[in-house]
């Protein structure tokens, strides 16, 4: 990032936050503090902006004002976290089939900023913010961004689906100032529009890579079987699917940089991130309360996989309590060699629809069985699972460049390892993995 980069990209940001009641930079500011505070200092932030949260969806929202009235929580007393297990899971259904009576009576829906989830669970949602939960969420953002070295004005390669484009005048002066970004449109990934973006690459020069992880891991494939080793970024950032330890590897050798880590959702925006360490993802806990629940809606053990189930401080437009955003994960028990102080998401297990059902009641993570199968057969460049029903998964396999007459025996011998004789096994010979209309890929899925 060169010195007139840097010098724009700061004060353009300045005015445009200025602009728009100078909310950003402030929160972020405010995260940069909260990183490094003690437990008993996050507790208290956390229960302040709770209690001041279910106050508000108790007078206002038509959605959980029965339910706060149900539930026996004080609202005259100081809410902490743990107050949550009083009221019930918020589901992707009840936001679905109930949409207007989640809308605050304080806020009109027509003046709301307004998004859409993509439905790769099987359930789309209409979703709606307030401006002030908007700027926070960009300052989360911006927090993020900050961590893999991304400031304002930098110049960003971005693998990304469906990119979009600046139309109006205010979107053209947006992007030559503040977002700088060129597009490998991960619905067009192949051999030409990769060899093309590296050449843009080279004149544009990039200092940060961001997209999909799978998609970037593509990219990054291309890359070293080409034999192209001058493509060095200073930050890689991965986001929007999980990122498996195996493209990990191959993107940090394609970039000679270490991968950011970092997961989040349409619903609530920033959920955790990786910072220098990569020991687990920091949860962004300043805004939201993330917990790990089991099949009966109780507490997991730190280390181990749960339903992952969040609360957003910040949207008082649309309050989401207690909502279950269909992934598991681990949360960890244990510190950060960096010295912050947010609690650490160890890792994420998958999607709940990414889990294949077993014959006898168990269930396999999809993404996992993926991984492993990846890592120990040889000939395989790309894999995903279908299980319509209970006795067959399909295995879409894209041949890879070791692929000989013993690669789909050996799949087919270590999927046995996972389900028994009366699952039937097909292997589908497929060109490539088909994906989702954001541009995500999905390795696991689950129609049982």
């Amino acid at each position: 990032m060169n010195s007139l980069d840097k010098t724009i990209g700061k004060l353009a940001y300045h005015l445009w936050d200025t602009k728009e009641g100078g909310r950003r930079l402030k929160e972020f500011r405010h995260l940069k503090t909260a990183q490094y505070l003690s437990d008993n200092e996050l507790q208290q932030l956390q229960s302040e902006r709770l209690t001041a949260l279910l106050r508000h969806a108790h007078k206002t929202s038509p959605w959980y004002r029965p339910i706060m009235e149900q539930s026996g929580i004080d609202l005259t007393a100081t809410t902490t976290p743990s107050d949550l297990r009083h009221l019930p899971i918020t589901t992707k259904a009840d936001i679905r089939n109930n949409t207007e009576r989640f809308i605050s009576d304080d806020y009109d829906i027509q003046t709301l900023n307004r998004a859409k989830t993509g439905g790769s669970t099987g359930v789309s949602l209409n979703l709606y913010f307030d401006e002030r939960c908007q700027q926070w969420r960009n300052a989360a953002q911006m927090y993020a961004d900050n961590l893999a070295g991304w400031e304002p004005g930098t110049r960003v390669a971005a693998v990304w689906g469906n990119p979009p484009v600046a139309k109006t005048p205010k979107q053209k002066l947006r992007s030559y100032l503040l977002e700088r970004t060129i597009y490998l449109d991960t619905m067009d990934l192949n051999p030409t529009s990769m060899g093309a973006f590296v050449e843009q690459w080279k004149s544009f020069k990039p200092a940060v890579i961001f997209g999909h992880a799978h998609s970037i891991y593509i990219f990054a494939k291309f890359l070293v079987e080409s034999g192209i080793a001058d493509l060095r970024p200073k930050g890689v950032v991965a986001t929007s699917m999980m990122l498996l330890d195996h493209e990990r590897s191959v993107i940090e050798q394609a970039f000679s940089t270490k991968v950011t880590n970092r997961y989040g959702c349409e619903e609530v925006g920033l959920i955790s991130v990786e910072c220098e360490k990569h020991q687990g993802m920091h949860i962004n806990s300043p805004h939201i309360i993330l917990e790990s629940l089991d099949a009966n809606d109780q507490p997991v053990q730190p280390g181990e996989p749960g339903k992952l189930v969040l609360t957003d401080l910040n949207n008082y437009a649309m309050p989401l309590i207690r909502y279950r955003v269909e992934d598991v994960g681990v949360l960890s028990g244990e510190p950060c060699e960096c010295g912050r102080t947010l609690p650490l998401l160890d890792r994420l297990e998958g999607r709940v629809a990414d889990f294949l059902k077993k014959p006898d009641g168990g269930q396999v993570a999809g993404v996992s069985l993926v991984e492993r199968t990846l890592t120990k057969v040889p000939g395989v460049e790309q894999m995903q699972l279908i299980q319509e029903q209970l006795h067959e998964v399909k295995i879409r396999r894209v041949k890879g460049k070791d692929f000989s007459a013993e690669t789909d025996d050996l799949l087919i011998d270590e999927f046995r390892e996972v389900f028994d004789e009366s699952v039937q096994l097909i292997i589908e010979d497929v060109d490539r993995i088909p994906q989702e209309a954001s541009g995500k890929y999905r390795f696991s899925i689950c129609k049982v």
